[in-house]
């Protein structure tokens, strides 16, 4: 399908800087956009490819202003980023979809399966669970007995919802096994990345509330609670019965323990270790969790530490002079 830049202008709320009847058919990098290609610019990184690209149409920010000429036509808009996202949108749901469930997919017959739900080969769906209209399960998806999953949800290749918490009692020879004998329920508009896990609750149910996005490689452990329109990058993972709040961004490789509360609109930073409760609209880093200021600050510190070793060894030896010269003679 072909779009014109006043259609696109159109459509995002944009206004044309260039010919408004230019047409693109496809997407692509900036860096490596061919003629009838659109493309976006919001990363300023990236501004010295706008001189040279060979994109038809480019998506940028109202603000830009260039510094030198440029071929393509622009269509500026609020957000080019969010712009880009509501085009790619529309164009995947003008391509072909499959739906239904493969011949080589395992559904249990006590299953509930909504209209247009998707179910690829090799997936794995248990006795009683629930699925909503419109989800997509990719091949090797395993969900166990008795979850929920809601409408228009997309679990990618791998991901495993339900699987046992991870609880266990010390014993005397050992250790006994905590009967996990909750589920895991996720609303609608969620997205999981591959080889996700999310285990199911001891008692009651681990949820993850409508809109959240969670990325590749992540695990999330049993009572667990991720509020509506948190997004989570790969490697990050969340420790039992941890809540965590509406709008989050948690980045890859953190880390949080287990029975805190973490407040609306957190920001954590890649690889943070977060140790307690965090409150609203607090950004952290570092390990043990810090604000980001501070942390900062203490990251400054110590990279200066080699440096501020050396002054303070010479001035160990300065006053170890001083005090041989004051000392008397015996």
């Amino acid at each position: 399908m072909e779009f014109s830049a006043k259609q696109i202008a159109a459509f995002i709320g944009g206004t044309v800087d260039g010919d408004a009847n230019a047409v693109v058919h496809t997407f692509a990098k900036i860096e490596e956009a061919q003629e009838g290609s659109l493309t976006f610019l919001s990363n300023p990184k990236y501004t010295p490819y706008i001189y040279s690209t060979r994109a038809t149409i480019v998506l940028v920010n109202n603000d830009f202003e260039p510094e030198q000429p440029v071929a393509a036509t622009l269509i500026r808009t609020a957000n080019a980023y969010e712009s880009l996202a509501k085009l790619m949108t529309l164009y995947n749901a003008s391509q072909p979809h499959t739906s239904g469930i493969s011949s080589l997919a395992y559904v249990d017959k006590t299953a509930r399966i909504g209209e247009g739900v998707s179910i690829a080969p090799f997936a794995y769906v248990g006795k009683d669970v629930e699925i909503g209209e419109g989800t997509v399960l990719n091949p090797h998806v395993v969900i166990y007995d008795g979850c929920k999953i809601g409408a228009h949800c997309t679990l990618h290749a791998g991901c495993v919802i339900g699987a046992d918490g991870f609880g266990f009692a010390p014993a005397a020879d050992g250790y006994d096994k905590i009967p996990q004998i909750g589920n895991v329920v996720i609303e609608d508009n969620v997205e999981i990345g591959a080889n996700t896990c999310i285990d199911r609750a001891t008692m009651g149910s681990t949820i993850i509330h409508k809109g959240a996005k969670l990325d590749n490689l992540i695990q999330v452990a049993h009572n667990v609670v991720v509020g509506s329109n948190t997004v989570m990058a790969a490697q990050s993972g969340i420790a039992g019965s941890t809540k965590v709040g509406e709008w989050c961004m948690i980045g890859g490789g953190a880390g949080i323990t287990g029975h805190v509360s973490i407040g609306n609109r957190v920001q954590a930073g890649a690889h943070t270790g977060i140790t307690g409760n965090v409150k609203d609209d607090t950004t952290v880093s570092g390990y043990p969790h810090m604000e980001q200021h501070k942390f900062r600050r203490s990251y400054a510190a110590l990279r200066s530490l080699p440096e501020m070793m050396t002054e303070l060894n010479a001035l160990k030896k300065e006053v170890e002079a001083l005090k041989k010269q004051l000392t008397p003679e015996e």
